[in-house]
């Protein structure tokens, strides 16, 4: 079973990688987010998640996969990261009322044990429901939306202000298992060869 390292704190994603089996070390890239540009958000979570993969492949030990993800709402043209503040957490979600945006998220997979490294973006859309100003302004004050791109997540109480999704919630949630199965296709490494050995028999 290879050993397996997710470049990002986000525990959503630690719980996606959990739950379909694997159990992923944890170490943190320090990439400086706003240093890198792109002429796209699609391709700015590409560019993204692979400088995060990038900088933990040189910090791990030889061998190690190591995954890199990183994600934006693409909404109006722009591409929404984390909310710099409740004000601008609480503007968002009064813009998008009943209205779609496209969820990206960039996938970077780099196998340091022979240097391949593929790279693909998600993309999801969201259709938002229409809650009030008080509802956005609870909603925002429990400080959910600051720490998720696009100020919403599926999994807690963003997920009363989402009316449906057109594709992989996983996306939505930070990683997608079939992205990311392509993604060891394409550096050669078998699914088998990182879900834990068989508990029958």
């Amino acid at each position: 079973m290879r050993s397996v390292v997710l470049a990002s704190a986000s525990p959503a994603r630690l719980r996606i990688l959990r739950q379909a089996g694997l159990d992923p070390d944890v170490v943190v890239s320090g990439v400086d987010e706003e240093a890198v540009t792109a002429d796209s958000a699609p391709s700015l979570v590409a560019e993204l998640a692979r400088a995060k993969a990038s900088a933990v492949a040189a910090m791990v030990d030889r061998g190690a996969l190591v995954i890199g993800c990183d994600s934006v709402l693409e909404f109006d043209g722009r591409p929404l990261g984390k909310p710099g503040s409740a004000e601008e957490a609480a503007g968002w979600w009064r813009a998008r009322r009943g209205r779609t945006g496209t969820l990206h998220t960039g996938h970077c997979v780099i196998d340091t044990a022979t240097g391949e490294a593929a790279a693909a973006t998600g993309s999801t859309r969201v259709r938002f429901g229409s809650p009030g100003d008080d509802e956005i302004a609870r909603y925002v004050a429990t400080g959910e939306p600051l720490r998720v791109a696009g100020a919403f997540t599926l999994e807690g109480l963003g997920a009363w202000f989402v009316e449906g999704i057109d594709g992989d919630a996983g996306n939505v949630m930070g990683l997608s298992l079939p992205v990311l199965h392509r993604l060891l296709g394409a550096v050669g490494v078998p699914l088998t060869e990182v879900w834990p050995a068989s508990r029958h028999g």
